[in-house]
Parts: C-alpha cells; sequence; structure tokens
C-alpha cells in the first residue's frame, strides 16, 4: 500500500500533503553545527530529529539527497552583523589556529552522531569551501536591487526587498512592527536600516579568517552559506528544509529573501522545525550550569543525573515527544524510557519463540498499518513508540497462549518491529552498543559473575548472594537460566 505522507510547514502553519518534487526523489537541507564548541545535547535532538526524517523517506522507498552543513565561518558570536566571529574567538583564547578549532569540534560532532546511530548526510559542505559561490550570489542579489555596499561590506536591503516580497512571510513578523520596536545600535551606522542584513563583511585588522573579493578582504554573513550550499546541491527549488525552532528568525527567514531575491521563486516546499530541550525544567544553558553533555549522559560523569545512559535509550527518550514539542530532560524520564526501551528489546528477543498457529486471533497487518499511520503524521514519533507497546502486548499475549498467530503473522510482526525500531527510529540493541564505557561495565560485571559462580560452586552461598544483592542496589540486576547468568542494567 503506497503510504500518504503528511508534514507539518512552518511558512504555512499547517499540515500538509507531502508531494515530492521530482516524484521518487527527495531534496532535503538542514543547517548544520557551528563548530567552535562541543556539540550538546539540545543540538543533538534536532540532528536526530531529522536523522529520522531522513530514515522514513528512505524506509519509504524515496531516494534522498541530504545536504547538511558545516558552518567553518561568519557566524558572529550575537547572531546578528557585530561582534567576533565564534570560531576565530574561540581559536584566538586557545591560540589555535581557526581551522585547528574547526577540526576539533567537527570531529566531536561526528563522534556524537555516530554514538547516537545517526545516518551520515548525502553531502555535508562547509562554509570555508564555498566562498566562491558566496561571493557570486552576492554578485546577483546587488544585480537585482536588493543589496548596498559602502566601506567595503554588503548588506542586504530589507526595506527594498518588502516592496516586493514580504519579509517575515516564515516567521509571521511584520516589518512595520519591526522597525517599530527597534533600537539603533552602536556601530550600525553603515547600514540603511537597523533590519538590513550582512552579506559581506569587511574584517578588521585584527580579524583572523579573512578572503579576498570585490568589495574588501572579509568574510560571508552567517545567513548566506546556506542559501548557496542549498542552492548548489538542490537546486533553486527543493523539497524540505529544517533546523532548529530558534533558527526560524532571522536566519531562515533571511535564506527566504536570499533566494527570492535571486532566483524569483520560494525556495523550499516545506519548511520543518524541531524543538528545544530542557534540563530539570529549566532552559539549558552553559552559563548557569544547567546543561550536559552527550559524553557526560553516556558516562555518567556528571552531577545533574544519577546515572549513565546509553545512547540509544537517550534517543528513545527523546523520541518519545514529538519533534516540534518541548521536551525535559531528567533522572526520572531517562529512567522511565530506559525501562521501556528494555522491554520493548526483550519483546524482539521472544518473537522467534513464538509458537505459530493456523489462524490468527489478532490482526498483524491492521496493527502494522497503525504504525505507518504515526509516522505519516508529521512523523510522529510518540504514537509510533505506543504502537511498538502494542506489539509487544501482541507478543505476551501469544506467549501466554491467550492470541494466536500464524507463521505469516508471526514473521510480518518481526520484520515491522525491527523495521521501525532499527531502521526508521535507528536505535540499537543495547547488548550492541559499541561505547568504551559499556565495555567496561560489561567486563567487570562479567568478572563479578564468574566470582559468583566460583563462589557458588564452593557453596560459598553468602558470598554468591552478597555479590548478586551489591549488583542490584548498583542499579545492575542478575538473572540466572539454563544457559548460564545475564545482566540488565535497571
Amino acid at each position: 500500500m503506497k503510504q500518504q505522507l503528511y508534514i507539518y510547514n512552518s511558512l504555512s502553519k499547517k499540515k500538509e500533503l507531502f508531494i515530492p518534487i521530482n516524484e521518487g526523489f527527495v531534496g532535503m537541507y538542514v543547517c548544520g553545527p557551528t563548530v567552535y564548541s562541543n556539540v550538546h545535547l539540545g543540538n543533538c535532538r534536532t540532528f536526530l530529529s531529522f536523522d529520522l526524517v531522513f530514515r522514513y523517506l528512505q524506509h519509504l522507498g524515496y531516494k534522498v539527497r541530504y545536504v547538511r552543513n558545516i558552518t567553518d565561518a561568519g557566524h558572529l558570536e550575537n547572531d546578528a552583523d557585530y561582534g567576533e566571529d565564534r570560531i576565530a574567538k574561540k581559536a584566538r583564547l586557545e591560540q589555535l589556529e581557526p581551522m585547528e578549532v574547526v577540526q576539533r569540534y567537527t570531529v566531536d560532532f561526528h563522534t556524537i552522531m555516530a554514538k547516537f546511530n545517526a545516518l551520515p548526510p548525502s553531502i555535508e559542505p562547509t562554509a570555508t569551501g564555498h566562498i566562491i559561490e558566496q561571493i557570486e550570489l552576492i554578485k546577483k542579489i546587488i544585480d537585482e536591487g536588493y543589496a548596498y555596499e559602502v566601506n567595503g561590506s554588503v548588506y542586504f536591503n530589507v526595506h527594498a526587498y518588502n516592496k516586493k516580497h514580504h519579509y517575515g512571510v516564515l516567521s509571521g513578523r511584520n516589518l512595520d512592527d519591526m522597525i517599530a520596536n527597534t533600537r539603533e545600535l552602536e556601530g550600525q551606522t553603515d547600514k540603511k536600516n537597523p533590519q538590513d542584513f550582512a552579506l559581506w563583511k569587511k574584517a578588521e585588522p585584527q580579524h583572523i579568517m579573512r578572503w579576498p573579493s570585490p568589495w574588501s578582504d572579509g568574510f560571508p554573513g552567517w545567513h548566506l552559506e546556506c542559501t548557496a550550499m542549498s542552492t548548489k546541491y538542490l537546486g533553486e527549488h527543493f523539497d524540505i528544509h529544517g533546523g532548529g525552532m530558534d533558527l526560524k528568525f532571522p536566519h531562515h527567514e533571511c535564506e527566504i529573501a536570499q533566494a527570492e531575491a535571486c532566483n524569483h521563486q520560494a525556495p523550499v516546499n516545506y519548511w520543518m522545525h524541531a524543538n528545544m530541550l530542557k534540563l530539570n525544567g529549566k532552559k539549558m544553558a552553559k552559563s548557569t550550569g544547567n546543561n550536559i553533555l552527550p559524553n557526560e549522559l553516556f558516562s555518567g560523569n556528571n552531577s545533574i543525573l544519577s546515572k549513565a545512559y546509553s545512547p540509544s535509550v537517550a534517543k528513545f527518550f527523546m523520541f518519545q515527544a514529538h519533534y516540534r514539542s518541548i521536551l525535559d530532560v531528567s533522572d526520572e524520564a531517562l529512567t522511565a524510557s530506559e525501562k521501556g526501551f528494555n522491554k520493548l528489546l526483550q519483546a524482539i528477543r521472544e518473537i522467534d519463540n513464538l509458537k505459530a498457529s493456523e489462524k490468527s486471533s489478532v490482526s498483524v497487518s491492521e496493527w502494522k498499518q497503525s504504525c505507518y499511520d504515526a509516522m505519516n503524521d508529521d512523523f510522529n514519533s510518540p504514537v509510533l513508540i505506543a504502537q511498538l507497546f502494542e506489539g509487544v502486548k501482541i507478543i505476551n499475549a501469544v506467549k501466554e497462549e491467550k492470541q494466536t498467530l500464524t507463521q505469516q503473522a508471526i514473521e510480518t510482526l518481526k520484520d515491522t518491529m525491527n523495521a521501525f525500531i532499527f531502521d526508521v527510529l535507528g536505535l540499537k540493541d543495547n547488548d550492541e552498543e559499541c561505547t568504551t564505557d559499556n565495555k567496561a561495565l560489561t567486563q567487570a560485571v562479567n568478572l563479578l559473575i564468574e566470582m559468583r559462580n566460583k563462589a557458588r560452586a564452593d557453596k560459598d552461598f553468602a558470598t554468591g548472594d552478597k555479590i548478586r544483592d551489591e549488583l542490584l542496589s548498583a542499579g545492575i540486576q542478575l538473572k540466572d537460566g539454563k544457559d548460564g547468568t545475564t545482566f540488565s542494567v535497571l
């Protein structure tokens, strides 16, 4: 059955039937990280949300070109047109070359995404690798009458653009309201209007990162790179553009203006925005200490949470909320997700042991369609997970001989569970988690299991029970079975 996918479009503020520009193909661009620090958990949620979109589109049979950029120049510290470049500032503070900073944190980003089992994008372009394209784009915008040069810097003229277009179409803002609520900032006298934004900035003598251009030695504006790279690899009109909710204005608004100024058409059909993470009910912020990095979550080496959580548990937790909703990270919520995830994995392991019957007393095909219905409703992962637990109920009912399934139904159940858990959600069995911390934990617990087995063989049951009880108090449960002793993290 051909699935009909509906996507919430931030542009129209409603769910729309997804119809690709070219049948069977999808072009998707997602704003990637600015690589001046370790990627934080909130950033990860955005990228994992679009990894889910990427995976599901592929699962439906689309050939997807997924472009996600690396910002390695041009992102000033105030997200505006003043202040220091974030990467250059980090390089100055740590006495490094800017590209050393870029390399360090790009590697960190890739490492964390790999731990989360996120698929790499089809293309991962960098801002510094596309300076020529950005310069050519500026020339075109100037020729169209929507930009002006002052003292070596080039600015996009928002007021001129707004005469023929709507600057604010994505965020729902009105330029007149923006003008009324804007105060002039020191050092912004080069601009004709406070709402104008930089396409090219002349580099001050102390500015490390600079390139030659027709206007000055300088660097591109932050918004420009995404327009240059998305159009280069996806064309002037493509299917999906994604990013964090915080990028809707001004970053994505400026992208629309730049693209329409050059190409006289809307650049994107479906705009998607993922929402933020909170930590213990408060906004995540490094300045307040209410912040946790992914590796601190995986290792348990933090003062916020009581224990370590695997990448798949953290990912499963994130997918228990819809990508457009705010999600609060807490010990209680992660622990509950861990228990639920382990329950899901245990049920999958039981499928091969189910006894087939001549008839099915429950419709697996209807249950399977309910999983697709969830994902077809704007990638509704929490509803999908609820349906997967309905699958768990079916497995347990058949196991307890309260329901029956044919062999074909059992195979359909198994294939569907595996497809959605491992291929679409991109989760991994905890036994397969490959972090050093998990390997060390497994080795340590297996050593204690051997010590316990020896104690029991020597009829030293007191020592054997003490090892079992101490591990349980630490959150590790031993399970004795006919094939030996295994353990699970509670």
